[in-house]
């Protein structure tokens, strides 16, 4: 485990491009970066919980069908110190992954790591084990489909649901996706969903928006390593034929 700073931020290289991409957001000012071997957050300590969970997710990664098991644990990278589980207990909402633990099966260690409570976030279960599950499996269909998918993942805060346990961990009225994958001439595609906590049922793409969306309501910016002007224009655009029939 290592600490990123926000000077630092590392480059990943695409397997299928052979090109190398930062596909980490930008950092937040104040806010702790850490990196493990499949997934990289930045943590908010105002809501105990982190602002954005990547990972660069590829087809050989997403077809891993090995069976570990984990408990959750705090995180003790986190200075200065994450929520912990008994903020959970008894609240009724699940602790719901950021980066699912199915995409962190290259080992027994890193399945581990996805259960770090850093990676965490209160989800009700019928969202957690519906639709967010669902949209979950989906972008490992388009990772098998395409390679590679770049995914940035996190809460909302934006009316948020109150809060839970001693470290008054913040639960989001929102979550949001950010997929970015690349057509082997290089060109860039992005897809954003924004889904409410309460009410999201029926099909995902009903919840598809342009990732600028995402990042009006965050104040994050997902993927700035792409050329501005690119930018721009992919994340005002909603382009689902270009992805996995829903």
């Amino acid at each position: 485990m290592r600490i990123l700073s926000l000077v630092g931020l590392l480059l990943f290289s695409a397997n299928a491009f052979g090109q190398s991409f930062d596909f980490l957001p930008a950092p937040v000012a104040g806010h702790q970066v850490i990196a493990y071997p499949q997934f990289t957050l930045s943590y908010n300590e105002t809501h105990e919980q982190a602002d954005w969970v990547a990972y660069m997710l590829t087809k050989q990664e997403a077809l891993i069908e090995d069976t570990f098991s984990a408990d959750f644990s705090e995180d003790d990278s986190v200075t200065t110190g994450s929520a912990q589980e008994d903020d959970y207990r008894s609240t009724g909402f699940d602790k719901g992954h950021l980066s699912p633990a199915a995409d962190n099966k290259a080992s027994e260690a890193t399945y581990r790591q996805s259960y770090l409570m850093s990676n965490m976030s209160p989800q009700l279960p019928s969202f957690n084990q519906g639709i967010w599950k669902r949209l979950e499996a989906w972008v490992r269909d388009n990772a098998i489909a395409y390679d590679t998918v770049y995914v940035v993942a996190g809460p909302v805060f934006t009316h948020s649901l109150g809060n839970i346990g001693a470290n008054g961990v913040t639960i989001p009225g929102y979550y949001y996706k950010g997929l970015l994958r690349f057509e082997e001439d290089g060109t860039p595609r992005l897809l954003g969903f924004l889904l409410p906590q309460v009410g999201a049922v029926g099909r995902i793409d009903e919840y598809v928006v342009p990732i600028n969306t995402i990042e009006t309501l965050t104040g994050l910016d997902l993927f700035p390593a792409l050329p501005d002007r690119r930018e721009n224009y992919l994340e005002s655009q909603r382009p689902i034929s270009k992805w996995v029939d829903f």
